[in-house]
């Protein structure tokens, strides 16, 4: 547990590994994300992966959300349900944050 009430997978991949590489723009964009789904609820789970972070909910590992650092972009997969396939939108700009992270709770709300 973090000061947050995050669940953090124990992983051999520190998140800092996803940093390195990316312009300052998609840096901050990936911490900022970061941070907002943190903040959704005590019982999000962070599972650093070599080529992407994946976020869920539960120890049951219910996949919501998916980011894909690239040098000057996120790749972010949502998955809103489990039988639903999951939406894949690529965030270039800031101001493509804001509809994110709406959808994003969305789906941290719904998944189950």
């Amino acid at each position: 547990m973090t000061k947050f009430g995050l669940y953090i997978e124990k992983s051999p991949i520190p998140f800092d590994t996803h940093l390195l590489g990316l312009d300052n723009g998609t840096r901050k964009k990936l911490l900022d994300l970061r941070t907002f789904v943190i903040g959704l609820g005590n019982n999000v789970i962070e599972e650093v992966r070599p080529h992407r972070i994946v976020y869920a909910k539960t120890l049951t590992f219910r996949i919501f959300l998916d980011i894909q650092p690239k040098t000057d972009s996120l790749v972010i997969a949502i998955r809103k349900r489990r039988n639903e396939s999951t939406v894949e939108q690529t965030i270039r700009s800031g101001d493509d944050l804001e509809p994110i992270k709406h959808q994003i709770n969305i789906a941290y709300e719904l998944i189950k």
